[in-house]
């Protein structure tokens, strides 16, 4: 019997079949490029409109925008308030996201938009009170700052109004699903403020040496001191008595960045080959996208400067005008003591203040959170400064650590701006800096009538006892600040002999001097090999300082390679170590990309701590040990004279140490490059993509980052500054802005902001820069009628209320 299948459908013949195979391929094509272009046209709608007309209201007369070939607005106006409106405006179509980021950031209201991934740095943000600090400074401006305020926030918030009608602000609102709220003057404020923060310093070094003097031996903890501290038996005894997790309480804490510094110098005419002062300046701080700096000119009949500003702030902060010039670099003083607090057992809000239990302020803050409940969250704040060391609510404790810094007090910092603009010789420029007051900063100075100056300005505190290199006890008035030291007694320069200032966040003053600054100085080695450079010639020019800006000679690896190859006289050693050492021997002690010499140095330079402290001291409490390279360099120096030291005796001594450390450095090399020495170059490891902060979030990167990293020349102790985080080597830190003004003509300066201008990804400005940045090429930025030729126009005109 033949068995019969009945089909339920018939078989379609073979090319019915291959058409509608050819037809669900075309329709999925046609869908994906239907994707893909609304896609690119949400990008590419939130692009700024560079050229036409359009009406802003609150503006008193008609401004013009030009847009030059790198992107930089040149921005006209015929009065003031005109002026800082379109400022406010420019600024936001270019960094809103960024500015908004900032403001959050600062404010500690990150949770409320990225969710509660961000709460412990929010707790930390309302604890320490930027915010509050900058609403109390808000009363100290002049009428013509708060004006210039308000009429910058107009600006932005014109454009966040026209973005959110026009459903055009940028992607990464979307992405994070919320728009940004009406921009205030206090906002940027706030902003001004996190970035004393960022350059502040200090607090965290005092919190690691409470903890070096409760973990280890007394002799064992001093040696990683910068100085024996003042006070020393009192303090430190202290210390020891105080009941403080140092390890749990700052576990989340915000550290900036150690290495942010500066670069800055100035050269007299007698010294330069245009018979007037250079000036150079490369302010050294994280790098990413968009730049951390937003270079503008603006013009108006009382101001024509150029130069940059933290997106967010009105005016230019470090630039030039038609007369003068001006820098800065990062003095790094010890303007934050944290301070020991007994707390009342029976009442956790009073502490302990000569004999009396002392009322704690009490805030109660409440912090949103994305998709989740908000939290309700208590800041106490005492007669010195907020509690620091519960900001995350450990277990409460009979003692605390509060903080007091400058910055929380009120100051004028845009004041001093503003009026930097207007300046016109060093005496203007020097009364403007009285209103400057943190964070600290080493300002040089060159003007057409052939001046050139330094001076260290800010407020730095002058201690009844004590020094900054522990906490104090706070139950006493004998560690209270004594005022600051005295305007007219900070460090000042003029005209010196030398015909040249320089400084790189190194030691400013001498054992003379008759105040203290701080503990700690970054490594001499920058500023040295500036010093070198500017001693070689009689004359220099421009472009002398731009290829100054950009050298990667390595005096740290000159002073110390032979002293590391000394004594691995015993070393057993494998062919790829025999081979991984002729790399340092025939080194001419250049960072340069396509050398192996580099990668083995700097991996063994950090191998070498790494051994001496990671047994013993965990991840957390190193990223509070401040000046750790300083101090891992005077305990190789010390071992090498042949004085004992503690912490390397207790490794075995300095060639078992080094033996070790040279080991872990050659493995590690081998497995980013190889087991071929020969073949390994630097820049393939230390290479920078100026990372975007969403791209994180995979894979959010192959839109916002650039496809590939790119190689990078230079160190953390080079002039040319390429700091690196040590598990990947991706660069991120350095100097995202680098200028050079030669004052025989102010009207243009040579520039580049790494990576760009714009904070669009489908903008022609958004990583333009990138390539001029990593290889030492730099913009001519004018501020004469020459920026209008090829410039993009925008005009601005008045609109109905």
């Amino acid at each position: 019997m033949e068995l019969v299948t009945k089909r339920k459908f018939p078989l379609w013949p073979e090319k019915r079949r291959w058409r509608i195979t050819i037809s669900i391929l075309l329709s999925l094509l046609l869908l994906s490029a239907i994707a893909t272009g609304y896609f690119y046209w949400i990008l590419n709608k939130s692009l700024p409109q560079t050229e036409g007309t359009i009406e802003i209201r609150g503006l008193l007369d008609e401004v013009s925008v030009y847009r030059d070939a790198a992107g930089t607005p040149h921005i006209e106006a015929k009065n003031q308030h005109d002026l800082f409106l379109a400022q406010g405006y420019v600024t936001a179509q270019d960094r809103l996201f960024q500015m908004d980021l900032s403001r959050r950031q600062a404010s500690g209201m990150l949770s409320e938009v990225v969710g509660k991934q961000a709460l412990d740095r929010d707790k930390f943000f309302r604890t320490l009170g930027l915010r509050r600090a900058a609403e109390k400074s808000m009363t100290l401006y002049s009428e013509e700052a708060k004006s210039a305020l308000v009429s910058y926030a107009e600006g932005v918030n014109q454009y966040i109004q026209e973005a959110k009608v026009a459903n055009k602000l940028p992607i990464e609102f979307t992405i994070l699903g919320y728009e940004p709220t009406e921009w205030t003057e206090l906002d940027s404020l706030t902003i001004g403020k996190y970035m004393a923060f960022d350059l502040g310093g200090h607090w965290e070094g005092q919190a690691f040496r409470h903890y070096l003097l409760q973990a280890f031996s007394e002799d064992k903890a001093l040696e990683l001191f910068p100085s024996y501290p003042k006070d020393g038996p009192t303090v430190i005894q202290a210390v020891k008595d105080a009941t403080i997790d140092i390890e749990k309480s700052f576990a989340s804490a915000v550290i900036p960045h150690e290495f942010n510094g500066s670069n800055n110098w100035v050269v007299s005419g007698d010294k330069s080959e245009s018979g007037f002062p250079i000036l150079a300046d490369d302010p050294h701080l994280g790098l990413a996208t968009p730049a951390i700096w937003y270079e503008t000119h603006l013009q108006s009949p009382e101001i024509n400067v150029s130069g940059v500003i933290f997106a967010g702030i009105p005016g230019i902060i470090l630039g030039r005008n038609e007369t003068i010039s001006w820098g800065v670099t990062n003095v790094g003083p010890d303007v934050q003591d944290l301070y020991i607090e007994k707390r009342n057992p029976e009442n956790k809000h009073e502490f302990l203040y000569n004999d009396t239990w002392e009322p704690a302020e009490v805030i109660e803050e409440t912090i949103a959170i994305k998709d989740d409940e908000p939290v309700n969250y208590e800041v106490v704040i005492t007669r010195h400064g907020p509690i620091l060391s519960e900001f995350a609510h450990y277990e409460e404790a009979d003692t605390a650590l509060s903080m007091k810094w400058t910055a929380l007090e009120p100051s004028t910092e845009l004041e001093a701006v503003l009026r930097f603009s207007k300046a016109t010789n060093w005496d203007e420029f020097k009364e403007a800096l009285t209103y400057f007051h943190t964070p600290a900063q080493n300002f040089v100075f060159a003007s057409t009538d052939g001046t050139i100056a330094y001076r260290a300005n800010g407020l730095i505190p002058i201690r009844k006892k004590g020094d900054s290199v522990l906490p104090v006890p706070g139950w006493t008035d004998e560690y209270e600040w004594d005022g600051y030291v005295p305007w007219e007694e900070l460090p000042t320069i003029v005209n010196p002999d030398s015909g040249y200032i320089a400084t790189a966040n190194n030691k400013i003053v001498g054992d003379e001097y008759p105040y203290h600054i701080s503990n700690i100085w970054a490594q001499p080695y920058r500023q040295q090999r500036i010093v070198d450079v500017l001693e070689s010639k009689e004359k220099l020019n421009a472009d002398d300082m731009m290829k100054l800006q950009f050298d990667h000679y390595n005096l740290q690896a000159e002073e110390f390679t032979p002293i590391l190859l000394e004594h691995l006289d015993t070393y057993p050693f494998s062919e790829i170590d025999k081979e991984a050492l002729k790399t340092l021997e025939n080194w001419n002690y250049t960072d340069d990309t396509e050398l192996a010499a580099p990668l083995l140095f700097h991996f063994w330079m950090e191998e070498i701590a790494n051994v001496l402290f990671k047994e013993e001291i965990s991840d957390e409490m190193l990223d509070l040990f401040t000046g750790k390279a300083q101090v891992v360099d005077q305990l190789l120096r010390k071992a090498h004279q042949g004085d004992e030291v503690i912490w390397i005796k207790e490794n075995g001594g300095l060639p078992s140490v080094l033996q070790e450390s040279f080991q872990n450095a050659v493995t590690r090399a081998s497995k980013f490059q190889g087991e071929n020495p020969i073949k390994w170059k630097w820049g393939e490891v230390h290479a920078v993509s100026f990372d975007h902060p969403l791209s994180s979030v995979k894979p959010l990167h192959l839109l916002f980052n650039k496809e590939g990293s790119i190689p990078m020349r230079g160190s953390r102790v080079t002039v040319g500054a390429a700091g690196w985080k040590s598990e990947t080597g991706k660069v991120n830190h350095g100097a995202s802005w680098r200028t050079v003004v030669d004052m025989k003509n102010p009207l243009e300066s040579y520039n580049v902001v790494g990576p760009g201008q714009s904070g669009h990804v489908m903008s022609p400005w958004y990583h333009d820069q990138m390539e001029d940045w990593t290889s030492g090429a730099y913009h001519k930025t004018l501020m004469s009628d020459g920026y209008r030729d090829d410039a993009k126009r925008l005009v601005l005109v008045p609109g109905n209320e």
